[in-house]
């Protein structure tokens, strides 16, 4: 069964916000014009961009992410720091996931140091701003890749 040719980008709480929330942290990119970096990072992959303040809803779209994927790239935010939900999600993914922050968590308050996202995930990519997205759109899609590399050579 060929894997599809899209890779999901998940954002959760308060991102809604970037451009207006501490643009010192965050930058003054807004959400879309993060989504158009996504796009635009993304070669032939379609990509499924979303956002919710809502754990729950983050929980439903990376199950869909199981079959609908052929990569994840997650930006938990503050859920990163506290939600065992997400974390038993991304458990239950077989596609490579991307944790994916604007700032450099290490720099910041001690309580973000420790994300329930990176021990599951493939790599981490903090600390570029509104580029973490480009450089982990760009990772995803190259362990996309050399996953369905992998899968069709043991078929």
């Amino acid at each position: 069964m060929p894997q599809p040719a899209v890779i999901y980008v998940l954002n959760g709480p308060n991102l809604n916000l970037l451009g207006t929330r501490e643009p010192d942290i965050y930058g003054h990119e807004t959400l879309a014009d993060v989504q158009a970096i996504c796009e635009a990072a993304a070669d032939d992959f379609a990509i499924v961009f979303r956002q919710s303040n809502h754990e729950g809803e983050l929980v439903d779209w990376i199950q869909e992410a199981r079959t609908q994927a052929a990569a994840l790239v997650i930006n938990p935010a503050a859920y990163g720091h506290t939600s065992v939900a997400l974390l038993d999600a991304v458990k239950a993914l077989s596609i490579p996931v991307v944790e994916c922050h604007l700032s450099n968590l290490f720099a910041r308050e001690a309580f973000r140091h420790h994300s329930f996202i990176t021990p599951v995930a493939s790599g981490l990519i903090a600390g570029f701003g509104a580029g973490s997205y480009d450089l982990a759109v760009r990772a995803a899609v190259k362990l996309a890749r050399e996953r369905r590399v992998a899968t069709d050579r043991s078929v």
